[in-house]
């Protein structure tokens, strides 16, 4: 019984493995880049001219093939953001420069680049050696990385700050420094000018915290009463203690004056404009930030939505609309991302 149970189970393997065989060499389905295609496919000759105009446009080609026969392409491309080129132009305007760093072939990398703005465009580059880039970037100073996808986590955890995009992924957002709650992309400038004017109000008050005193103290203590006669009541110098006191806490308040969005930036609604072109959905399920994050991001991709406020602790979103949008569109776009929508007003 031994024997025939073993000869049967090599039959068995035999079976599986011409099968297998007769599979890979007839119906093998294979998706790539050009250069993956050609090496198990055979390519039209017009391929690289495809390729190459797709690329010129922004696009990245995708290569599909069956049976070592190409069967078709699909270009792909991301839309850029309106805000993208803002963003690029402040940064710029701010004395940083700015690099693509991406997967994407040169030809596409470099379309993008053009019409956002970016100064240098480094390409072809695979998920491993983002970390190696970042790193010889920083030989040449300081180093802020932004980026929110899985790929893109060795590189933020390596740059002098990462920062990453609230809807990307979470091993990105636990590799930052710091998070962008929205998707808007000026918040990074403008996080940038907001961490400058700290640094900076924070070393006015050392320098005059520095100078009260290194004068008050030994005026108080009455240094100066044998080589200048100059003496200072007690009661002065508590006064000139807690005005040095007032005098850091109104500079550093200044804060809220600083204007830390440029001039490009969308035009306030009105109330009224909100009141008409606008809808509350009240939404169960969303527990942290990052769940708001993905609601936003969801109806921000709605035609029709302007922008979204969500709040996990209310249970709403608050969308302003520039055209009208059916409750539905709303409602699924929501519940795409495993929420429930319990009410839409």
């Amino acid at each position: 019984m031994t024997e025939v149970a073993d000869d049967r189970i090599f039959r068995k393997d035999e079976l599986d493995r011409n099968e297998k065989e007769n599979y890979e060499a007839d119906d093998l389905i294979a998706g790539g880049n050009l250069k993956f295609i050609s090496s198990i496919a055979k390519v039209p000759e017009n391929a690289d001219y495809l390729a190459n105009n797709l690329s010129a446009e922004g696009k990245t080609p995708m290569f599909f093939s069956r049976g070592g026969e190409v069967i078709g392409v699909i270009a792909v491309a991301d839309k850029i953001k309106k805000d993208g080129a803002i963003a690029v132009e402040e940064l710029k305007n701010m004395g940083i420069k700015t690099i693509m760093l991406t997967g994407d072939n040169a030809r596409t990398a470099n379309a993008v680049a053009l019409s956002a703005g970016i100064d240098t465009v480094i390409a072809d580059v695979l998920p491993n050696e983002k970390e190696k880039v970042i790193n010889d970037l920083k030989k040449e100073g300081k180093v802020i990385m932004v980026g929110d996808g899985i790929n893109d986590a060795p590189a933020l955890t390596s740059a002098d700050v990462g920062i990453a995009i609230g809807a990307g992924t979470d091993i990105a957002i636990d590799a930052a420094d710091v998070v962008l709650m929205k998707s808007n992309l000026t918040d990074l400038p403008a996080a940038i000018m907001l961490s400058r004017s700290t640094l900076r109000i924070i070393k006015q008050n050392l320098f005059w915290a520095f100078i009260y005193n290194v004068l008050g103290i030994p005026l108080a203590a009455g240094a100066f009463i044998s080589a200048l006669g100059w003496a200072m009541d007690p009661m002065y110098g508590a006064a000139a203690m807690s005005l040095s006191s007032f005098f850091v806490v109104m500079n550093a308040l200044r804060l809220n004056l600083t204007n830390i969005y440029g001039k490009a930036d969308k035009p306030k609604k009105t109330k009224k404009e909100n009141k008409s072109m606008g809808k509350t959905i009240y939404i169960e399920g969303m527990m942290c930030a990052h769940c708001e994050a993905r609601v936003k991001k969801a109806l921000e991709g709605v035609s029709g939505v302007a922008s979204a406020t969500v709040s996990h602790e209310k249970g709403t979103a608050v969308v302003a609309l520039s055209s009208p949008v059916e409750n539905s569109a709303l409602k699924a776009a929501v519940e795409a991302q495993d929420y429930t929508v319990t009410n839409i007003k």
